[in-house]
């Protein structure tokens, strides 16, 4: 296992309104992530995720190449310090 990180990310495209945020709790799920996703009014996608610096690249590869109707156009990733503040991944609303 490699060191435990935190990622800020922000993808942009069509990523809204195609079941974007419920692949991103399936995939994080899986590669068990802690965190959680958002729609931003702006029409991208928020996601906070934290966990195992490999399983964070492995999602934010699946990210890049999104679900099957998604087209992402850009993906942001700003790495913070790992802070522990989640016990699942979910889906949120805006804040």
């Amino acid at each position: 296992m490699g060191q435990s990180k935190r990622a800020h990310i922000v993808i942009s495209g069509r990523v809204q309104g195609i079941g974007f945020r419920y692949y991103a709790r399936s995939w994080a799920t899986s590669l068990s992530l802690t965190g959680w996703v958002q729609n931003r009014p702006s029409g991208q996608v928020e996601v906070v995720v934290e966990g195992d610096e490999t399983a964070l690249l492995d999602l934010i590869r699946r990210m890049k190449e999104g679900p099957p109707l998604a087209q992402v156009d850009a993906l942001d990733v700003e790495w913070e310090a790992y802070l522990g503040d989640f016990a699942d991944f979910r889906i949120v609303r805006y804040r």
